[in-house]
């Protein structure tokens, strides 16, 4: 049973849509993979979407939060969004400039060093 549970799971995982940018992290890939519901609306993602949540989901310092945004991710899906609330956007896109509004907000994060 555990070997075709993972064959199962792998299946699934080959099937997992990327973003434009980004590909899809193992940790998001393995949650996808393991609930269909979530899969399937993933999947119905425009590739720029799906970029948005996986940008969102990596964009972070802690595992923590990190795990919290894969999880939200999977919960959010299902709840019917198609993307990031309240986020800025994919700052690693390269095929359009940034926006006005983004700039002004990374000019007012702390400066890493």
């Amino acid at each position: 049973m555990k070997k075709a549970t993972q064959k199962t799971l792998r299946q699934a995982q080959d099937k997992i849509a990327t973003g434009v940018v980004h590909n899809v992290p193992t940790d998001l890939r393995k949650a996808l993979a393991s609930d269909q519901e979530a899969l399937v609306k993933w999947n119905d993602l425009t590739p720029l979407a799906r970029n948005e949540w996986i940008c969102w989901a990596i964009s972070v310092k802690m595992p923590e939060t990190r795990k919290d945004h894969v999880d939200r991710v999977i919960s959010e899906l299902k709840e019917g969004m198609r993307r990031p609330c309240c986020w800025i956007g994919c700052i690693h896109r390269t095929d359009k400039p940034i926006s006005p509004s983004v700039q002004y907000v990374l000019s007012k994060k702390p400066k890493s060093k």
